[in-house]
């Protein structure tokens, strides 16, 4: 647990990686800002049903 530990801050620092122990570029969030909209997923249409001759 320290410089040679790739999971904690301490070793992501030293190695210079990031991840989620040091993460990297997130920004507060915004006071009076707009949510983010997200597609309601697809809905899939039922297959055909097989017309027997």
């Amino acid at each position: 647990m320290g410089k040679g530990d790739r999971k904690t801050r301490r070793g992501k620092t030293y190695r210079g990686s990031y991840g989620n122990t040091r993460a990297h570029g997130t920004l507060p969030a915004v006071v009076g800002a707009k949510p983010t909209v997200t597609k309601p997923a697809a809905a899939k249409k039922a297959a055909p049903k097989k017309r027997s001759a």
